[in-house]
């Protein structure tokens, strides 16, 4: 029988990432040896990369770094709740964010093709991870926003877990503090878009075609039905644009008011929430 203890296999499920069945196999292969118990699980892993890509990678983690007027989100996923909370993946995911920060990365292609201080690109760290932990583990995507006032602000959805939502806030005028306030707005009401003006054309018509139909279904009177339709719209505007939400901390001001009474304006934002 291999030489090791409960503590051993503990220590190694922290130090790899790995599942309690690899870990058991690898050690009884390496007899107890750590080190050698480790290249196994490397050489297994590998061996399993390509089966894995098939597979689904919906847990996982938002990092993000704000600093000098620079902002960088970016999301890193695998497969379980369990790898997503360990404390080799989540270094990892800090690795990967500051490669993004290092190089300025704007997305994530860039950001797996660039190359880490020891050689490897950041695609083959995360297959290297990938084969140690023994699950897909990828970087889904990235934002980078600059401007004169841009914040950083991550939000647990559990307190077991690390960070699922991130959001980058970039304001001018005003202070940090208002911009931290939006986006804590942000990261609870999710707007998609700044203002209405960014919303696409076509949306905007069909959600318009949508709101006629249903009044014309519930009987309203034809002569009511342009105001009822425009009222509407003003709802789906205020449900998607940030700057005419409700404000958080306030709902009988707008966001866009809250920033104006601070002598500030909202530039742009960027939210992702893990798997969404």
């Amino acid at each position: 029988m291999a030489n090791y203890t409960a503590v051993d296999i503990k220590a190694l499920r922290e130090q790899t990432g790995a599942g309690m069945l690899d870990v058991k196999k690898a050690l009884d292969e390496a007899d107890g040896d750590n080190a050698k118990a480790i290249e196994i699980l490397r050489i297994k892993g590998q061996k399993g990369v390509t089966k894995r890509e098939g597979r689904s990678a919906t847990n996982g983690l938002v990092a993000a770094r704000a600093e000098h007027g620079v902002g960088t989100l970016v999301e890193v996923n695998c497969e379980t709740d369990f790898v997503a909370k360990g404390a080799k993946f989540i270094a990892l995911a800090e690795q990967v964010l500051e490669q993004a920060v290092r190089i300025e990365a704007t997305d994530a292609d860039a950001l797996l093709a660039s190359t880490l201080e020891d050689g490897r690109t950041v695609k083959e760290l995360l297959d290297d991870a990938n084969a140690t932990i023994g699950e897909k583990i990828e970087v889904r995507r990235l934002a980078r926003l600059e401007g004169e006032h841009v914040v950083s602000y991550l939000h647990k959805t559990s307190p077991d877990l690390p960070a699922q939502i991130g959001v980058l806030v970039v304001t001018e005028g005003g202070d940090e503090a208002v911009a931290r306030d939006v986006a804590m707005h942000v990261a609870a009401f999710s707007p998609t878009v700044l203002t209405r003006d960014e919303i696409a054309a076509d949306t905007v018509e069909n959600e318009r075609r949508v709101a006629e139909a249903t009044a014309k279904e519930e009987g309203k009177p034809e002569a009511a039905l342009p105001r009822i339709v425009e009222g509407r719209l003003n709802g789906f505007f205020k449900e998607q644009a940030l700057t005419e939400q409700a404000f958080a901390k306030d709902s009988k001001k707008s966001v866009g008011q809250v920033l104006k009474d601070a002598g500030a304006q909202a530039k742009g934002f960027a939210r992702f929430r893990v798997g969404g």
